[in-house]
């Protein structure tokens, strides 16, 4: 049996992307647990790009990977994966610490972001009710055509002769003699380093291979599709609340896209939406505006997993320096996936850079032993 390099273990977003950034320099394989890859957080995602979502510590991640996003190398695709929409957050008298509070969080970062007069609040939202009129722009904001930028991740892998095996679910691993021995539902592998690129199941990966868990937590988060009267504008804002218990968009042939921004702690699995929090976000968006709602025209949920301090986990595991974790990505996994990619290539290859402006040191998997 020949042996790997990498073995990355899960082909989602973060996954995919570190292996076509890591290139041909080393012999690598993903091993897929599904029949495709993205099925879970990657295929379900809002597909925003916003600097201020996750918090300052997250922020140099997502501002790294905006030149990327917008302009990649024509050989990795010939469009960007991006397309400006803008965000506004808001908020009624209750919510005006919060606005104070997130104007002072990223004002040390240059993110751009503008208060708006309570007067001006409807241009942005036709039809929101006047209580809601403390409210922040962020212009910057975009769409991610999230499913074009997976793709391409995947199409570099290959054409770099990075080896994808799906319905490939990790069964055990043993570390033994500097390789790793690899037992999947399809046949047994061996690498030298093992990344755990595994999302929701980063805990249950390392659990197999041995290693100390670091309590990585999966949650369910919900979106609706509705059709709503009036039909919402192709260009209306991402709508954040700062209390952070709403946002929606639009999803386009004026539908509206919808969560009610819910965290519910759940194990690992294939996620389905709860009516309760239907009923929530419904509820919720018809105290903002005076929309009427025609029908909901789809659902879903997905999983965002994250540490206990809501950072991602990058970097070689202190215990067993060839177990390396790339997990932790919560909801921003998407949006800095070019940054994260480069920041795990760098310290897995002589022959990648890391990103600029990112202190690899804030995520590396020991502070949270």
């Amino acid at each position: 049996m020949s042996v790997f390099d990498i073995a990355i273990i899960g082909a989602g977003m973060a996954g995919a992307s570190l292996a076509a950034t890591l290139g041909r320099d080393k012999r690598v394989i993903m091993l897929e647990a599904e029949d495709y890859p993205g099925f879970h957080s990657t295929g379900r995602s809002a597909a925003f790009w916003t600097e201020s979502y996750g918090g300052a510590l997250v922020q140099p991640l997502t501002t790294a990977s905006g030149p990327f996003l917008a302009d990649p190398p024509a050989d990795f695709s010939e469009t960007g994966f991006l397309k400006r929409r803008g965000a506004l957050y808001i908020g009624s008298d209750s919510d005006r610490s919060e606005a104070v509070a997130m104007l002072a969080e990223f004002e040390p970062s240059y993110v751009q972001m503008e208060p708006v007069k309570a007067e001006r609040v409807s241009q942005f939202v036709p039809g929101i009710r006047p209580e809601w009129d403390h409210a922040i722009s962020e212009p910057s904001c975009c769409d991610i055509d999230v499913g074009a930028l997976h793709a391409a991740y995947l199409k570099q892998a290959k054409r770099d002769g990075i080896e994808l095996v799906c319905s490939a679910g990790l069964q055990s691993a043993y570390w033994r003699n500097g390789v790793w021995e690899l037992d999947t539902r399809l046949g047994q592998y061996q690498a030298r380093i093992l990344v755990n690129a595994a999302g929701a199941w980063a805990d249950q990966v390392a659990q197999l291979c041995g290693i100390r868990a670091l309590n990585i937590q999966p949650y369910r988060r919900t979106i609706i599709q509705l059709r709503v009267t009036p039909n919402t504008r192709d260009d209306l804002p991402l709508v954040i609340g700062l209390d952070g218990s709403f946002y929606f968009k639009s999803g386009g042939a004026g539908r509206l896209w919808l969560s009610p921004h819910d965290e519910t702690a759940c194990a690992p699995g294939d996620v389905a939406p709860e009516e309760v929090d239907i009923a929530r976000a419904i509820d919720r968006l018809q105290q903002i505006v005076d929309w009427k709602i025609d029908a909901v025209e789809t659902k879903w949920a997905g999983l965002r997993s994250f540490a206990p301090d809501r950072l991602p986990v990058i970097g070689a595991d202190p215990e067993n320096p060839a177990f390396f974790w790339l997990a932790g990505q919560g909801g921003f996994g998407i949006q800095t996936a070019p940054a994260i990619a480069a920041l795990a290539a760098a310290q897995l290859s002589e022959n990648c850079a890391p990103p600029e402006g990112v202190d690899a040191d804030r995520y590396r998997p020991d502070r949270l032993r």
